[in-house]
């Protein structure tokens, strides 16, 4: 294994908040940062931008830094993607960090007609000339997927930003220790993360490095614990079936236990599906309960390596009026330091 840096604890929280204007963020923000958190990370898929709320929770914070978690590398161009990074950087110099990642099929091909080809590859080559250009160099090259010819920015940021990569099995987690200042993960449960990080120490050693910064986003469902199951079922459902997630998981060892599952989507019985998935497997990727059973849960992640554990709230409210409400409730419910 490579060697090891103790980082300090970090708690985030995931934007935008459902039910919650943009406009709202830097005060959400301002409350979030003295109540304890210490980073906001962005989504990005049919809703908000990836960088849009982060500036404007960037303005009304001092010391929270903000994460695009994650921007895909097919559906901006390496260039655009250094100078939307570097204007985030200008407005939060020394806070912003840069998470990209390959995106979807849907996302990629279906929504931007964009060929969804050689995904690795092209992660790899758009986190090359973006690291390159970041930090003030002139980028020429031809790669696999790209070619670039005498692009460099004309307002580099003044200080580093650190650029993480979206991973989910061997080959990019192995990139990531490679060549990313962080990984991050998604959609496994604390006891999974040995299985990832194994690949990322192996990456890094191969380069040399120690291993990068690990983050981790993690599903929250508040309410009363009968609703919020109901709902994570389905989610799980609707994701634990899409083919890259599916072999995502038999790849950590679930297949089996998500073999009922699977088939029974398959076969297009959507309400049998969400009844077979185990127990065990919603205890494992779901947080939901009190403060004390989700705290223990968090503290499960970072028992097992994670750096920087980032919450993504899914309301569970009937009324959709009410789910702004119950996200900022449970949000400041779950702050490390009240508010």
């Amino acid at each position: 294994m490579t060697e090891e840096i103790v980082k300090p604890a970090r708690l985030g929280y995931t934007l935008p908040l459902e039910g919650i204007s943009l406009s709202e963020l830097g005060d959400i923000g301002r409350r979030a940062e003295q109540a304890g958190y210490t980073d906001a990370w962005s989504g990005e898929v049919d809703g908000a931008d990836g960088f849009t709320p982060l500036t404007v929770t960037a303005l009304s914070t001092d010391s929270m830094r903000v994460g695009a978690g994650v921007v895909s590398a097919f559906t901006r161009g390496p260039a655009t993607i250094a100078m939307t990074a570097a204007s985030v950087a200008e407005v939060a110099p020394g806070r912003f960090c840069l998470g990209i990642g390959a995106g979807s099929d849907v996302i990629v091909e279906r929504w931007n007609s964009i060929p969804f080809e050689k995904p690795l590859s092209r992660v790899r080559d758009v986190t090359d000339v973006v690291q390159k250009a970041l930090a003030g160099e002139k980028v020429t090259g031809e790669y696999p997927t790209l070619e670039v010819n005498g692009f460099r920015l004309s307002r580099p940021p003044a200080e580093a930003v650190p650029v993480f990569i979206a991973a989910l099995r061997k080959n990019m987690l192995r990139l990531a220790g490679r060549q990313g200042d962080g990984v991050l993960l998604n959609w496994l449960a604390p006891e999974d993360v040995p299985t990832a990080l194994a690949e990322l120490d192996r990456g890094a050693a191969e380069a040399g490095r120690p291993r990068p910064e690990v983050a981790c986003r993690v599903f929250v469902f508040p309410g009363e614990i009968d609703q919020a199951e109901h709902a994570a079922r389905r989610f799980i459902a609707a994701y634990l079936n899409v083919p890259v997630y599916r072999d995502y998981h038999r790849w950590l060892g679930r297949g089996e236990l998500l073999r009922p599952m699977n088939d029974a989507w398959a076969a297009r019985e959507r309400k049998k599906a969400t009844e077979v998935i185990p127990d065990e497997v919603i205890d494992g990727l779901i947080l939901m309960g009190g403060r004390d059973r989700i705290a223990d849960h968090v503290q499960r992640y970072r028992d097992n390596g994670v750096d920087t554990v980032i919450l993504h709230w899914l309301p569970t409210a009937p009324d959709p009026e009410d789910h702004g409400r119950q996200i900022l409730d449970s949000l400041f419910e779950l702050a490390p330091g009240g508010e």
